[in-house]
């Protein structure tokens, strides 16, 4: 039997299948190759579980269920549609291609069919929501071939920033099923409230698609952007229910309720079928070469992922692979094409890249390619991990631990048909973590998955929402119990600043400029960058505000479309950079430098003679130049300077400082103090992640041999998102576990003097200097003998 797939088709018959164990054996095909796999893990295939739909739900869409191939619903879908019937908010929270569109669309589409039968005008409306416009856009390919025999009961229409002008109009009057962005919800709908009262008045649900993905700052914007939303639909009397779909993650509910607000219950008991996984972790070798202190070099993810794809492609065996940058995306399709046309030039036409960046009618493009069938490989950045229908594939690459388990499972669920198996290999980066995971399958395998970390009280995440709340109705303390308790304390600072005037009992934006545009709800921290080819002033795309210093200064190597850029002029006052194409023979990485005062401690501990904190800090960063690295190696071949300006960050921290004491019982003398210290910052955010659903590029840190502050050696981790994002908290929380296994992490490193898969860091703005591997080791086993208990 099929079942719903995202694009709304059933799942065709599997064609002759090779097993996935019969696909990894022919990767790693000689002695080499197989010393590459550190761990296989077998997941059993398991059976479905049926159950029978509420019979609240209509016989139409029943039978337009039927229709598309399934018969009966799978346990977890009866139950999330029967809470949602209830006026529950509920998040379904199971497994990737377990169904949970179907769970919530049945509900939706039969709210939908009885409202078109109302009387009083438009009927009921809903509202989707995804993280990604690729998502939203292939849900309303679902939705409309789902609903296809209702008729025109169902009016499902995307309405985003690639929406064009003229459709605008039509979506806000007619449309019942508006497919949207957190952003656009917030720029667009919300502030143009009155243009949408109609809609807002009737209602009815909610649907938060891949609501794992709102976390940290970009989640705690969300949150309160969702409140601004029920703010409103109360004043014209409605009050949607929530409908969530999630990965699988720790207290999915409890997560749900931070992001919305609501009570939420939770189905996460996943019914679904699920065909056999075979699962390797891969650690590319070490090569001939050294890197920086004579440290040996191994070979990149980026390369060993470029190979894998290579031979997949050639096998046909339908792969992505899903990699952390858009750079990395692009560069593996680019080193796969060039291989695969040695092999037979067709096939180079068969990989692509898939990232974030593109214009709209490319990543259409690239989306019709892969489901066709046309593509056989996509090196994709995580704009692809989240939903978008990719069913048939047989292979996932993952070029490097994506940051959490729970992205980890939802990047290899993308592979595997109905009844059939797959295959899933983690390719290592050369850096604490991902040498520590493939080492140590049991982290990965047989532990949780992470809990969501949000923060809605953040005040600089709040503050701007206060202001676009007052712009879009006065603000007044009944609307204090919706934004926390940290809204009556941000409104006398807002209304200091001028951004707020309090008029009898209500506050009122001041402003001539629209409320909303004063945040970027992705944390970005200002307008994009502008990529525009100098020649031509063509448009190629853009960067994140907050990335622009580090990636698109002058002279950066800019990839897009498989084509190499040099970056000619940075130009931040109009936020443009000015690329020409060029085919260097390097990379170029940015390199800066930090400082960082206390400016609050919130809490503090013991920690033997030393003390662990917690509290708000302030950073100042300054990208001061940029190497030059060979392609493939990464070798250094040079450094240029740089003159930009610097920033600063006031954020939350962790910290711990150790005492003489501690140094002499560690035998840390002033000589290695500082590289003891260095080295122990560098592995300790290369972990965090373990422990904190974020990713090393999120956090940052500094160690101070003597820091003015604390007057001791001092180690600090911080946020690296303006009033924080949550995971700094989370360290403090689970301090000893997350030490523990940094000091393993070093300790177990096959290196002499430290190498990049323990204590060296490739965002480190010194150059990896000083770093004392074994003095970092004796200083971390010294602290964690008086290591407190957890925190939480």
């Amino acid at each position: 039997m099929a079942n719903f797939s995202p694009s709304g088709r059933p799942s065709a018959d599997p064609p002759a299948h090779v097993s996935p164990q019969s696909v990894l054996d022919r990767l790693t095909t000689g002695p080499s190759r197989a010393a590459r796999v550190t761990h296989t893990e077998h997941l059993p295939p398991r059976a479905a579980r049926y159950a029978v739909w509420p019979d609240r739900i209509r016989s139409e869409v029943v039978a337009a269920v039927r229709k598309a191939g399934i018969e009966h619903p799978w346990a977890h879908q009866a139950r999330a549609a029967e809470h949602a019937l209830d006026g529950e908010s509920v998040v379904v929270a199971t497994g990737t291609a377990s169904g949970k569109s179907l769970a919530y669309l049945t509900p939706v589409l039969s709210a939908l069919l009885d409202g078109s039968e109302a009387a009083n005008g438009r009927g009921t409306t809903a509202l989707y929501l995804a993280p990604t416009k690729a998502l939203a856009a292939d849900q309303r390919r679902a939705v409309r071939a789902l609903a296809a025999p209702l008729g025109t009961a169902v009016r499902a229409a995307v309405y985003d920033g690639d929406t064009p002008v003229e459709e605008r109009e039509w979506v806000r009057q007619y449309a019942n099923y508006v497919l949207t962005n957190p952003d656009m919800l917030h720029r667009g709908i919300l502030p143009s409230h009155p243009r949408w009262s109609s809609f807002l008045r009737s209602l009815r649900y909610v649907v938060i698609d891949e609501c794992h993905t709102y976390r940290g700052v970009f989640g705690s914007h969300v949150a309160q952007v969702l409140r601004r939303l029920r703010r409103l639909c109360a004043r014209y009397g409605s009050a949607p229910v929530f409908l969530l779909a999630s990965a699988t993650a720790a207290e999915p509910a409890v997560a749900a309720r931070r992001l919305t607000g609501l009570p939420v219950t939770e189905v996460a008991d996943d019914g679904s079928p699920r065909g056999e996984v075979v699962f390797a972790l891969w650690e590319p070798p070490l090569t001939e070469l050294h890197g920086e202190k004579g440290a040996p070099v191994r070979r990149t993810a980026t390369a060993e992922t470029a190979d894998l794809l290579t031979d997949l492609t050639v096998q046909g065996v339908r792969s992505v692979a899903f990699v952390r940058s858009r750079r990395g995306a692009e560069l593996i399709s680019v080193i796969a094409q060039e291989r695969l046309s040695e092999v037979d030039r067709s096939l180079a036409r068969r990989v692509a890249a898939y990232r974030g960046g593109y214009l709209p009618e490319e990543r259409r493009a690239l989306e019709q390619a892969l489901h066709s069938g046309e593509l056989l490989g996509l090196a994709a950045t995580t704009a692809l991990e989240l939903g978008v229908d990719v069913s048939g594939l047989d292979a996932v690459l993952i070029a490097g631990y994506p940051g959490t388990r729970a992205s980890l499972w939802q990047q290899a669920g993308r592979a595997g048909r109905s009844g059939q198996g797959s295959l899933a290999v983690l390719v290592a980066r050369d850096d604490p973590l991902d040498t520590y995971l493939v080492h140590h399958p049991d982290a990965l395998f047989h532990q949780p998955v992470e809990s969501t970390v949000l923060d809605p009280d953040n005040p600089y995440v709040l503050a701007p929402h206060l202001c676009a709340a007052a712009a879009e109705l006065p603000l007044t303390e009944e609307d204090f119990p919706l934004f926390g308790p940290a809204a009556e304390e941000l409104l006398p600072q807002l209304e200091a600043a001028k951004l707020l005037r309090r008029r009898t009992k209500a506050w009122h934006w001041t402003r001539r400029e629209r409320a909303a545009d004063l945040t970027d709800i992705r944390g970005g921290g200002g307008r994009p960058v502008q990529v525009v080819e100098e020649g031509t002033g063509r448009l190629l795309g853009t960067v994140d505000a907050s990335a622009a210093h580090t990636t698109v200064h002058e002279g950066a190597v800019h990839l897009h479309q498989g084509r190499t850029y040099l970056v000619r002029h940075l130009d931040l006052e109009d936020s443009v950079a000015l690329v020409e194409e060029a085919v260097p023979p390097y990379s170029t990485t940015a390199r800066d430098t930090t400082a960082i005062s206390v400016l609050d401690t919130d809490t503090e501990i013991p920690w033997g003679p030393g003390r662990l904190c917690y509290g708000s800090v302030e950073v100042t960063n300054q990208v001061v130049s940029f190497l030059r690295r060979k392609l493939i190696t990464g070798e250094v071949l040079g450094e240029t300077k740089l003159d930009l300006p610097p920033r600063t960050l006031r954020t939350r921290a962790v910290w711990w400082t150790v005492t003489e004491d501690q140094l002499d019982a560690a035998r840390i003398n002033p000589e290695i103090l500082g590289g003891a210290l260095h080295a122990a910052e560098h592995a300790s955010i290369g972990m965090l992640p373990l422990f904190a659903t974020c990713d090393r590029w999120d956090i940052g840190g500094v160690s101070v041999p003597l820091h003015p502050d604390t007057l001791l050696p001092t180690v600090f981790v911080y946020d690296g998102h303006p009033g924080g994002a949550g995971f700094a908290e989370r360290a403090f929380h689970t301090a000893r576990a997350w030490l523990t296994a940094t000091r393993e992490a070093i300790a177990s490193c096959e290196c002499e003097a430290g190498c990049p898969s323990c204590i060296q860091s490739p965002k480190c703005g010194n150059g990896n200097d000083p770093l004392h591997k074994r003095g970092a080791v004796r200083l971390l086993t010294t602290l964690l003998k008086d290591a407190p208990a957890a925190t939480d």
